[in-house]
């Protein structure tokens, strides 16, 4: 079966941005990114459950997107680290929530450590690859299952520019080491998976979420240095691209990765 078209082909460029109707997983969508993908896809129509961790406000969270969208937005506790606990999840989130059908996949959760190759322990390593490169497998897997038997659906993963260049001063091997894995996992996927569901990335640079703003200001002050842009990105500046690559604006893309950094990737 070819790379499905959109339902019309001619429809007005703006409309083919809706979700009206759609039905999306967001895994990590608390707090930073995540959490503005959650608000995106409700804002451009779509029921939303999105999948915390620690959270304690996450139902809170979601009711306040309920309420200024309108839409249905549910909050499920799951560790995408574990292959058995997130495909419960996520059958249970069809099952209850979506009327047995999932249209949207986020794989977004996501770790980071500042830590010297040589210090690494299991645990240190196993902390990031299990969230960053397993999660995404774990989260893939019961996806794919769905949506090839459904004949359609969209996986997008949040991966980061750290998959394709190596971050300075800090030191995180494994971070870059399993962004860099989530990378070729989604384009293995998105030609595995052609003939039922598409798979994409969106990589973003510095991102004014918890993990750098935690950070010493020195770093802050390097990695602006670094950026031609001058600045962070706002987590609300990578609303339109979740968008875009969850809708039928993007029928055509598939094993893509897009870059979301102000020029920092260029020098």
């Amino acid at each position: 079966m070819p790379l499905r078209l959109p339902d019309d082909l001619d429809a007005p460029v703006l409309s083919q941005f809706s979700l009206a109707g759609k039905i999306a997983i967001v895994t990590g969508g608390s707090r930073g990114i995540g959490l503005q993908v959650v608000t995106a896809l409700a804002e451009a129509g779509a029921d939303v459950a999105f999948i915390y961790r620690t959270s304690t406000t996450a139902d809170a969270i979601a009711a306040d997107i309920a309420q200024k969208t309108g839409r249905r937005v549910k909050a499920y506790k799951s560790d995408v680290a574990d292959r058995v606990v997130i495909a419960n999840t996520i059958e249970e989130i069809v099952s209850t929530f979506g009327n047995g059908r999932l249209d949207i996949m986020v794989a977004n959760a996501g770790v980071c450590q500042n830590v010297e190759s040589l210090e690494y322990t299991e645990d240190t390593w196993n902390y990031i690859n299990k969230v960053n490169y397993d999660g995404v497998m774990w989260t893939a897997i019961p996806t794919g299952k769905i949506f090839k038997k459904q004949g359609r659906g969209n996986l997008i993963i949040t991966v980061s520019v750290s998959a394709t260049l190596v971050n300075t001063p800090q030191r995180q091997a494994a971070y870059n080491a399993s962004k860099a894995g989530a990378l070729l996992l989604a384009k293995s996927l998105a030609v595995e998976w052609a003939d039922f569901a598409r798979v994409n990335c969106v990589s973003p640079g510095y991102v004014h979420t918890e993990m750098i703003t935690t950070q010493p200001k020195e770093l802050m002050s390097i990695w602006l240095s670094q950026v031609p842009g001058g600045r962070t990105c706002r987590p609300q500046e990578l609303k339109g691209v979740y968008t875009f690559l969850a809708s039928d604006a993007s029928t055509y893309m598939t094993g893509s990765n897009v870059v979301v950094d102000g020029g920092f990737t260029l020098p």
